[in-house]
């Protein structure tokens, strides 16, 4: 795919009504910093539980704060940022910490009593069991 750019010289007034518009579609600052809000999540399953890791490097686990209500489990970190004066003048400072929240509805197989969270090395591991009806039974059937 080849890039092509809008002839200024026709309409110029076009061009910057397009160019004010799109700009912040395209604009890598706006979309590093959308990203870089939410922590990037992978959620899996084995025969015993489910697995939500949430990465969060920098912070600590008194930080975390998670919730369950009926089947909804909520991660929220609430931290502010602060402004150190170690007199410094910055041209750019992206260090910062920020408040998010994750919701994660649960299935009904999930065990809500056996649930397990560990923060170790910026990843915040959460372990949910499942009941026993939901894990798969495996038997040998016999032929007749």
């Amino acid at each position: 795919m080849s890039l092509i750019t809008f002839n200024q010289t026709k309409r110029p007034h076009l061009s910057q009504a397009f160019h004010g518009l799109f700009e912040p579609v395209f604009n890598d600052s706006l979309t590093a910093g959308v990203v870089s809000k939410v922590p990037a999540v992978n959620i899996s399953e084995n025969k015993n539980q489910y697995h939500i890791d949430l990465a969060a490097p920098g912070l600590k686990k008194e930080d975390f704060k998670i919730e369950l209500d009926k089947n909804i489990l909520t991660v929220a970190v609430d931290h502010a940022s602060e402004d150190k004066n170690d007199g410094k003048r910055y041209s750019k400072r992206e260090f910062s910490y920020h408040s998010f929240s994750r919701a994660f509805a649960l299935p009904e197989s999930a065990d809500n009593s056996a649930i397990e969270a560990e923060y170790t090395q910026g990843v915040l591991s959460i372990r949910v069991a499942k009941k026993e009806q939901a894990k798969p039974v495996a038997r040998q059937i016999q032929i007749k």
